[in-house]
């Protein structure tokens, strides 16, 4: 039915006048625009990606200026944590938690390695263990009709004594690679594109991206701090734009909704 005889057929059983009907009609149908369904970027991950608190600035997660890259109909909720691993952003039901609200049409951004790589942390998952992790995550997107993609974790800045770039991620990045492969699943492979990124900036010039303060230059820092694998807002901007680069040579609907800004 058209939305003329829809109107015909409303004052007919409603027996209001045109005018008062059609004024009803028009704030339905805003009221309907207004409530429109808005496609979700759900971001999961550790501290490399996570929002920060106050007291941490100036450390940046890459996530944290994601929301700037899209237009209205786009929101971007970033669940990603410091300290979790694949294993315990289950555990602690986390996951859990995302599958709550996450529709079809939605999009998973899905980067860990970090914390499920190290034995030493009590958030350590042995590699069976994370790629079994890695598809849950991408099959149980996938039964909501939502968009997974994988993403190898982003790189650490060390450098050897001879400013050659070390591969810190050497297990779990191809890790990720081969379960996209798998499963068929749109991949995003930050660690070569940091490090890429690293390489060219070299030793000096590159401790720049990250959370890197002399003793009394930040209230936040009195002591100062030389972090290697958390960034400040320009490294994370800069990782971010990477992962958007990438994210639209995919080809993926949600590339039309990019922020007219940009």
């Amino acid at each position: 039915m058209n939305t003329h005889k829809w109107i015909q057929n409303m004052q007919r059983y409603l027996r209001w006048p045109n005018v008062g009907l059609t004024i009803v009609v028009m704030a339905c149908m805003s009221f309907c625009l207004l409530m429109q369904h808005k496609t979700t970027i759900y971001m999961i991950g550790d501290s490399t990606m996570a929002d920060k608190s106050v007291k941490a600035y100036p450390e940046t997660g890459w996530g944290m200026p994601f929301h700037y890259f899209f237009d209205s109909t786009v929101v971007v909720d970033n669940r990603a944590q410091n300290g979790r691993s694949t294993r315990t952003f289950i555990e602690e039901g986390r996951w859990k938690d995302v599958l709550k609200t996450l529709t079809k049409g939605d999009y998973v951004l899905i980067e860990f390695g970090h914390n499920d790589e190290v034995p030493t942390k009590r958030s350590y998952t042995p590699p069976e263990a994370f790629t079994a992790n890695l598809k849950t995550f991408v099959e149980q997107t996938r039964e909501k009709g939502a968009i997974p993609i994988l993403l190898t974790p982003v790189a650490r800045r060390h450098f050897d004594s001879t400013g050659m770039l070390i591969d810190t991620h050497p297990v779990y990045g191809p890790l990720v690679l081969q379960t996209a492969k798998e499963e068929a699943v749109p991949c995003i492979d930050l660690q070569k594109l940091s490090m890429d990124l690293l390489r060219k900036l070299g030793p000096e010039r590159s401790a720049m991206l990250y959370n890197q303060l002399e003793p009394g230059e930040h209230p936040h820092y009195p002591k100062g701090v030389k972090d290697n694998t958390h960034f400040n807002e320009l490294g994370a901007r800069k990782m971010a734009e990477m992962v958007l680069h990438e994210l639209c040579k995919l080809d993926l609907p949600i590339g039309q909704h990019l922020s007219p800004k940009r």
